[in-house]
């Protein structure tokens, strides 16, 4: 059975979110604190397989107890459970990169944490959390070094970062390369991440350099609301262009594309472009941006060579969309080391599947990427 301490001030949400933990046998809420105070001194004392935290809490807010743990080198695993979290991307954002590992929006109401679907996905990400492997070393986002800022009319000037010593300008995305955006070389990267994978992005995105020979498409499993923040996050801390990807972006190489949180992302070809074009099915394998479905929209695609990056995720989204895709395309996976997941889900289950062209950790990946599509 896993042991779950649960951090909430308001008693009535600690007395729900007891009965939905409990109501799994495999689970049992082991201790309950108040606050981030109350939980450090537990923390201190005891381990726990999952910590449940609230993030608005007087004396210690959850913020300032990842904080306060990272500094104390004090190792949990954490699902923030907050209010805070649905509009709030930022402070959930600051918490992932503090060590989170995953995230949910506690409704405002006990009542409506009863409902079947919050309680699922509650219990689907704790048994995700509890079953995580531990990091000895939380993995540190790129550093951030000084870069020249580039005027132009489309941004405004500002301060760029950029973990490499030789740096690129960054430019805005550009609607076309000549008459024909792809020649006969064409190539795409196409990476797929979910549990811990915001802060492992961190560890990729910064480090590919601005002029990378391919763009790149990422489903990042997040609800609406989310991955915009997160684009403009690891937009700001790496050369190489990262934005959102909205209906109709060309992709180009050089360029980084999030796919919205709610919808599933394809790219479409037509007239001697590729073009992001989002779609309303259901969820699939549970989410919803979905991988597979990204992966098996470039199957019909004149891509030369598409080069699949699978990184920290529970579950198994990916492992079909690149089965499909192998049939019909020259394919290159990259898939990440066990030992630097957070969550060993999707990345096995593309070992397992046999497809797996090369397994590397997580500080390799962008090397990799780079190595695999070169450079302008």
């Amino acid at each position: 059975m896993k042991n779950i301490l649960l951090v909430d001030d308001s008693a009535l949400m600690r007395r729900v979110l007891c009965d939905i933990i409990e109501s799994d046998k495999r689970f049992r809420v082991q201790d309950r604190a108040v606050n981030g105070l109350d939980a450090l001194s537990m923390l201190s004392r005891k381990k726990y397989d999952a910590v449940i935290l609230d993030i608005n809490m007087p004396q210690m807010n959850g913020l300032e107890l990842l904080r306060e743990l990272q500094k104390r080198r004090i190792s949990a695993k954490v699902i923030v459970a907050s209010t805070d979290t649905k509009d709030g991307a930022k402070v959930t954002l600051d918490a992932l990169e503090l060590g989170a590992l995953d995230f949910i929006h506690k409704p405002t109401s006990a009542l409506d944490c009863r409902d079947s679907e919050f309680r699922q996905h509650f219990l689907q990400i704790l048994e995700a959390v509890t079953e995580a492997i531990p990091l000895e070393q939380p993995q540190k986002p790129v550093q951030k070094e000084p870069v020249k800022p580039k005027f132009s009319s489309l941004k405004s000037p500002m301060v760029r970062t950029a973990p490499a010593p030789e740096r690129a300008e960054k430019k805005e995305p550009t609607p076309s390369f000549g008459k024909a955006v792809y020649d006969s070389g064409s190539q795409i990267v196409a990476l797929a991440s979910s549990t811990g994978g915001p802060k492992a992005l961190q560890a990729v995105i910064p480090r590919l350099p601005a002029n990378l020979k391919a763009p790149v498409v990422i489903v990042q499993h997040m609800p609406p609301n989310f991955t915009a923040s997160l684009a403009e996050r690891l937009n700001s801390l790496s050369e190489i262009n990262v934005k959102e990807a909205a209906e109709g972006d060309v992709v180009l190489p050089g360029n980084v594309y999030i796919s919205k949180g709610g919808k599933h992302l394809n790219i479409v070809g037509s007239a001697g472009k590729y073009t992001i074009h989002y779609t309303d099915e259901p969820s699939r394998e549970g989410v919803k941006p979905c991988a597979n479905y990204m992966y098996e929209s470039l199957m019909d695609s004149k891509f030369d060579r598409i080069v699949c990056v699978v990184m920290t995720g529970m579950g198994a989204d990916g492992t079909v969309g690149i089965q499909h895709l192998k049939e019909k395309k020259k394919i290159h996976v990259i898939v990440q080391e066990a030992s630097t997941c957070a969550v060993y889900g999707m990345p096995k289950s593309v070992v397992n599947a046999g497809l797996a062209t090369q397994t590397v950790p997580l500080d390799q990946i962008a090397q990799e990427i780079t190595t695999n599509v070169g450079v302008k």
